[in-house]
């Protein structure tokens, strides 16, 4: 019984192109997708306007990492003591399997380049995150069960 692995093609993406989200607010402006890549990965520039961010949230099918190019991000990873701030050139490794959230506490605009690996739908949970913020959706809970088909747990809000 054989498998059916795509293998990837080689390709160059100009600075201005790439598929764009509005995902929770922030704009990801996408450089390979995980169908492009054949599934190693996916590469994404977010836009996280003052105040945006990602609530604290799981992965549990892919690691992710943050490289921030503009603008400063706080950090909260779950086993550290408090939230840390990550300016221009700064790292953030958000392993699967470990609680993070990521929220621009700055006046400007922070820009990220941000890679998930292995690309296993991550791509498409945006883009369904998109679609329902779109039509309207808000309600955390039902966000939340868009995540859940990705193996991405959002936590509830605190009470």
């Amino acid at each position: 019984m054989g498998t059916n692995i795509t293998a990837a093609e080689p390709f160059v993406r100009a600075p201005s192109a790439g598929s764009t989200l509005n995902v929770l607010g922030v704009t990801h402006i996408y450089k390979a997708t995980g169908a492009e890549t054949a599934g190693s990965f996916s590469l994404w520039e977010a836009v996280f306007p003052p105040g945006a961010g990602a609530p604290p949230h799981t992965h549990t099918r892919e690691d992710e990492a943050f490289y921030v190019l503009s603008g400063e991000l706080q950090i909260e990873s779950e086993g550290e003591p408090a939230p840390r701030c990550v300016g221009p050139g700064g790292f953030f490794f958000g392993a699967r399997d470990w609680r993070h959230a990521v929220h621009n506490v700055g006046d400007q605009p922070a820009r990220v380049l941000i890679l998930s690996a292995p690309s296993v739908g991550l791509d498409q949970m945006f883009a369904e995150l998109d679609a329902a913020t779109a039509r309207g959706m808000r309600d955390i809970g039902a966000l939340a069960a868009i995540t859940a088909k990705f193996g991405v747990i959002i936590e509830p809000p605190a009470a």
